[in-house]
C-alpha cells in the first residue's frame, strides 16, 4: 500500500479554501484507504492529528461542519476480517465494521439481545444505517446515541488493538466524557462482546426524540432478569443515554428492583430512583426538569417491556 495520500484526498486538497463553514466543505485534509489493519497502525502513528473513519456517518458531518478538522483520514470502511457476527459461546462476537442494518437483521440478536436491536432500529433512517458501523457508533461516543446506552447495559466488552497486542475494556470504562473513550490515537476497535443473558431475561431500549431519526432527547435501555420459578427480580439493569457526559447505569434503582416482586407500583417507584445521579443538560430540546421527567417515563415503559419479554411464553402478567 502506498503511505501517499490516496486520490480522493489528492482532489480534496484542490477545492478552494473556505472559511465560511456556512458552506459545508471540510478543511483540507489527506485520505488514506489501507489495505490490511498494521498499514492503518502505522498511517495514525505517522499523524498524531489523524482520524479513523469506519462508515462516516458521525464524522463526515463534523467535517463538513469544521467541528473537526482532522489532517489525514484513515478509512478502515473496507478493510477485511472486521465485518462478522458469530457464537462464541459464552458471547456473541461482532466485528467493529458491522453495520447496523447487519446488526438489525441478524437473529440471534433479535431472539437474545433485543435491546440492542430496538437500539439499532432508532439509528438514523434507513441509508445511515446501512452506512454506519458498530464500531464507529461507539467510538464517536455520542452521550444522545443509541448504541453506546444499549451496549452498555448488556454489559458489553470492547476489544482494541494498536497492532502489537489487543485489551478488553468493560463499557463502563471504554466511555470517558463528551465524545471520548478510551481508545488511543493509535488505537482501533476491533470487536464488540456482548455477553449471553441468563434464561428468564429479557431486555428493551427505549428512546424520545423529537423525530424518528434524530438523536435522542432522553433514552432508557434496561435488562431484567428473573429469579428461576418465581416472579421477582433477581437482577435489573438500567441504562440512561442523554442523561450526562456518558452514558450512565441507574445504579439506585437497579439495588432497588433487586429482589422485589415486579409490580406496577415497584416499577414506578424505581422510575423515580433512576433520575438520581442523572444530571441532563438543558437545551434547545428542552430544560434539564423536563428530560427528568422524561427519563422517569421511559424507565417505566422498558422495565414493563423488558419484564414482558423475560416471562416465558404463555405466562400471564402478574396483578
Amino acid at each position: 500500500m502506498s503511505l501517499n495520500p490516496a486520490s480522493r484526498g489528492a482532489f480534496l486538497k484542490k477545492q478552494p479554501r473556505s472559511d465560511n463553514p456556512s458552506r459545508m466543505i471540510p478543511k483540507r485534509f489527506d485520505y488514506y484507504a489501507p489495505d490490511t489493519l498494521q498499514d492503518a497502525f502505522r498511517l495514525l502513528r505517522q499523524d498524531a492529528e489523524a482520524k479513523v473513519l469506519a462508515g462516516g456517518q458521525s464524522l463526515l458531518p463534523l467535517m463538513k461542519l469544521r467541528l473537526a478538522s482532522p489532517t489525514a483520514i484513515v478509512d478502515i470502511t473496507n478493510l477485511p476480517g472486521l465485518s462478522y457476527i458469530r457464537d462464541e459461546g459464552d458471547h456473541l462476537a461482532i466485528g467493529s465494521l458491522v453495520t447496523h442494518s447487519e446488526v438489525e437483521r441478524n437473529v440471534t440478536i433479535g431472539d437474545r439481545f433485543t435491546l440492542i436491536k430496538d437500539a439499532v432500529a432508532r439509528i438514523g433512517d434507513k441509508q445511515v444505517r446501512n452506512l454506519g458501523t458498530i464500531g464507529g457508533s461507539v467510538c464517536h461516543a455520542d452521550p444522545a446515541a443509541d448504541l453506546p446506552t444499549a451496549l452498555l447495559v448488556a454489559d458489553a466488552r470492547f476489544v482494541i488493538s494498536d497492532g502489537s497486542g489487543k485489551r478488553a475494556v468493560h463499557a463502563k470504562d471504554f466511555f470517558v466524557d463528551f465524545f471520548s473513550t478510551t481508545v488511543g490515537h493509535d488505537e482501533i476497535l476491533t470487536e464488540v462482546q456482548v455477553p449471553y443473558l441468563p434464561e428468564r431475561s429479557g431486555s428493551a431500549y427505549i428512546k424520545h426524540a423529537p423525530r424518528e431519526a434524530d438523536f435522542a432527547i432522553a433514552s432508557v435501555g434496561t435488562i431484567v432478569t428473573l429469579e428461576e420459578g418465581g416472579r421477582r427480580c433477581r437482577e435489573a439493569r438500567i441504562g440512561l443515554g442523554s442523561a450526562g457526559p456518558t452514558p450512565l447505569r441507574a445504579k439506585p434503582a437497579e439495588q432497588f428492583l433487586k429482589g422485589r416482586s415486579l409490580d406496577e407500583a415497584t416499577i414506578k417507584e424505581a422510575s423515580e430512583k433512576a433520575i438520581e445521579g442523572a444530571d441532563p443538560p438543558s437545551d434547545v430540546r428542552g430544560g434539564r426538569e423536563y428530560k427528568m421527567k422524561v427519563v422517569k417515563v421511559l424507565t417505566r415503559r422498558s422495565l414493563t417491556l423488558a419484564l414482558d419479554r423475560a416471562r416465558p411464553a404463555g405466562e400471564e402478567a402478574e396483578r
